[in-house]
């Protein structure tokens, strides 16, 4: 197959409701997909999940309905590259493989948001969602002294699907900034709109206190240990430890349309994170190329998924199967939905805001791969560096294997804390195609 009508990255909830609808409308549609199943983060393995004690329905009827839908499905395929007039390019299976698309949806996720506290690049210290994979994948739950420590949703589902396991922890250390209530009461009514979050959310933290698990609050976290993770501190107290769990929220993944010449993207400042810029269908600012979910703006499964069912609806408009009115009244109930759903987005961005990266110490690790620390970034700028890619020049961080995917929001923000701007005037990584480790030999199969 040289040409497809759609193609979709990623078959998490907005990849597979985009999918899904438009295959139903009756487009040729390739998703490409790194993960071996469906499901993406948030619905991880949830095929087998499904079977085996009937959990996440929602996930289970969207990979139901994706399977059934008759679009071609690439799974462990990593994208790396787009061209203009939508030529991407991927591999799978040690070779790199190329397609035409008239149009792409790209629906790429998120990213954790990194933590970078002293002593966290030491065995035993890892986030939250990668502990939430092997929970999710392989049944694992923490042994040992185990403390998991952060803000945000994620950290207290994780904590409610541990203990769910039969599993335990030490405690939760809460390191959300003091007045959250009162930063987002102001969005509270509108949060009610879609009260079922709330109410889970408030579920989830009466359970872990039901079980026995001790919520400390703290400012200040320590890892600490010859070698591995021995112990943890905060604000002066120490305890022992042989796992710690990071997480302070998610950031959209634009790794690929930031390689996209003319793709703009915006500063979000109720999430601090970049994001592409997006009309209200998801069209970016480069014809033929979409995004729909949490790599557009961070909403959650729900969102993402009707995100993902607009984003083909417009598809089908742009190709010519939908006039804009039948566009409009065939996405009336949908998009709706999409609107209520989103509704409590803003309460909780004011309950949780991200942790400030002034407040990393100078000898903390902020640059995993080439190590490179708070203080150095701090230097940087001192000799006139004026963003991160000036910086990356200096000090190579964002040069590592990594190029920047998790260390770029910490980065970007100690920069401009630093300068004492506004993040939005500091520019972050630049990314290029590839956007992921590519092989000779992969390359070599283009050729054949």
């Amino acid at each position: 197959m040289s040409e497809v009508d759609i193609l979709v990255l990623g078959a998490g909830p907005a990849g597979m409701a985009a999918a899904t609808e438009a295959r139903a409308r009756g487009f040729s549609v390739l998703v490409l997909d790194e993960n071996a199943r469906p499901g993406g983060q948030v619905h991880r393995a949830v095929e087998a999940r499904a079977a085996k004690d009937g959990q996440d329905r929602d996930g289970a009827r969207l990979a139901a309905a994706f399977r059934a839908s008759g679009a071609e499905y690439r799974p462990d395929a990593t994208l790396w590259a787009v061209e203009p007039g939508g030529k991407v390019f991927w591999s799978e299976a040690g070779a790199a493989r190329s397609i035409s698309a008239k149009r792409l949806i790209l629906c790429a996720g998120a990213t954790e948001r990194p933590v970078p506290i002293p002593g966290w690049t030491l065995p035993g210290v890892m986030t939250v969602g990668a502990a939430q994979i092997a929970l999710k994948t392989a049944g694992m739950v923490p042994e040992g002294k185990a403390w998991i420590a952060g803000q945000g949703p994620l950290l207290w589902l994780y904590a409610n699907q541990v203990v769910a396991r039969g599993g335990t922890v030490q405690g939760v250390i809460d390191l959300s900034p003091p007045g959250g209530l009162a930063r987002a009461a102001w969005h509270l009514p509108n949060a009610l709109r879609a009260p079922e979050y709330l109410l889970k959310g408030l579920a989830w933290q009466q359970r872990i206190r039901n079980a026995g698990i001790p919520i400390r609050r703290a400012t200040r976290l320590v890892a600490e240990g010859d070698g591995r993770l021995e112990r943890i501190i905060l604000d002066g107290w120490s305890r022992p430890a042989d796992l710690l769990l990071l997480h302070d929220g998610v950031v959209p993944n634009t790794q690929v349309t930031r390689a996209i010449p003319g793709c703009a993207h915006e500063w979000d400042e109720r999430q601090r994170c970049w994001r592409p810029t997006l009309d209200e269908w998801g069209n970016t600012t480069v014809e033929g190329v979409m995004v729909a979910g949490d790599s557009g703006g961070i909403g959650g499964a729900k969102v993402a998924a009707l995100a993902g069912r607009l984003a083909a609806m417009e598809a089908a408009r742009a190709l010519g199967k939908l006039t804009v009115d039948q566009r409009n009244a065939e996405a009336g109930r949908t998009r709706l939905e999409w609107k209520r759903q989103r509704a409590p987005r803003r309460f909780l961005d004011a309950l949780f805001p991200p942790l400030p990266e002034a407040a990393i110490e100078d000898a903390t690790i902020v640059c995993r791969c080439e190590e490179v620390t708070a203080g150095k970034l701090r230097g940087a700028v001192a000799l006139g560096c004026l963003g991160a890619n000036q910086t990356k020049a200096f000090t190579r961080a964002g040069m590592g294997a990594c190029q920047g995917r998790i260390c770029g929001p910490a980065v970007h923000g100690v920069i401009a804390a630093a300068r004492g701007v506004d993040p939005a005037s500091v520019d972050p990584f630049r990314t290029r195609f590839p956007t992921k480790p590519l092989t000779l030999g992969e390359l070599a199969a283009l050729a054949s």
